[in-house]
């Protein structure tokens, strides 16, 4: 396989955070350890309505290569409120941040319907995280992504004009993380040359198309005001607010990789990611029931998940 680009980009400011100062315990591989994990949350737009999550699992004071950790320092400034947020101290003393990170995915299993299904939530996991004395980009590019991907559908979906939602493409496929796991994400395209140009691959799982794509995120937080009229005095005024998460593809390089190929990736090796993800899914699967159990709580009836890797 090649090398496989999956980054993100984020810019903005420091809008809040929950990250915590934890020392892993002793079953642990290294016991003893301080490590930071949580989120921060980043504004990247100058109205402050876009506002991008980036988690860090587990970052410890020195790399795995001996080195200081200047993420884990960043952080630690963070959790000991040395770097201004949005919320806590307004947006013009709030702390400047770079983070460069990659797509990741918040997996769990959820039996909220009455069948246990599986969660795959996209997400900016990790990465190097650096405080800036001014953005020096415009605001469409505070947010981006850029991966390869290997498409294996793109479905047309109508307006919502309810949900003030536009016609779009959703285009499906797997990518990769730095350990080269396979991780299934859907995009979107919204662009009308670009959802005629994606429908026109006619990807599908036995006919996928492997290329690169990069994108915008969006993370952003509307309210709507609802105004009811009133058969004597004032009209009610109500404010709802809505959550609009999407990946949104704006670019796509002018010619696919090589399916099958040394040159990009072998069918064979694509193979073989899908069959560790299977181990992956059944390992957290495993420690959910286990969790459930010490609980005294039952497990729904697992709905298949073979659709997973039929991406």
């Amino acid at each position: 396989m090649k090398r496989i680009t999956n980054r993100t980009f984020i810019s903005g400011l420091l809008y809040q955070h929950n990250l915590e100062l934890k020392t892993s315990g002793p079953n642990s591989a290294h016991p003893g350890t301080e490590y930071i994990t949580g989120s921060i949350e980043v504004a990247t737009d100058d109205a402050i309505t876009n506002i991008m999550p980036v988690h860090f699992t587990y970052v410890t004071a020195v790399t795995s290569t001996g080195k200081e950790s200047a993420t884990f320092k960043t952080l630690y400034q963070i959790v000991n409120n040395e770097l201004k947020t949005v919320m806590r101290d307004g947006a013009d003393a709030a702390a400047k941040l770079r983070i460069d990170s990659a797509i990741g995915l918040n997996e769990f299993y959820s039996d909220r319907s009455g069948k246990e299904e599986l969660v795959s939530a996209k997400r900016n996991e990790g990465g190097f995280i650096h405080v800036v004395a001014a953005l020096d980009k415009e605001e469409k590019d505070r947010s981006t992504f850029e991966v390869d991907m290997i498409i294996t559908g793109a479905i047309r979906k109508e307006a919502d004009e309810e949900r003030n939602l536009p016609e779009k493409v959703i285009v499906k496929g797997a990518i990769f993380d730095f350990r080269k796991a396979l991780l299934p994400v859907e995009f979107s395209v919204t662009n009308e040359n670009a959802m005629n140009y994606f429908e026109g691959l006619e990807p599908s799982s036995k006919n996928p198309t492997f290329t690169k794509v990069r994108g915008r995120q969006i993370s952003e937080v509307t309210v709507k005001k609802i105004v009811e009229e009133s058969a004597f005095g004032e009209a009610e005024v109500r404010e709802v607010p809505s959550t609009r998460k999407d990946f949104v593809i704006t670019w796509a390089q002018s010619e696919p990789y090589a399916w099958d190929s040394e040159e990009t990736i072998l069918a064979s090796e694509l193979v073989e990611a899908m069959t560790a993800r299977e181990t992956y899914l059944a390992t957290i699967k495993q420690r959910q029931d286990e969790y459930k159990a010490s609980k005294g709580q039952v497990s729904a009836p697992a709905a298949s998940t073979s659709k997973e890797f039929n991406f």
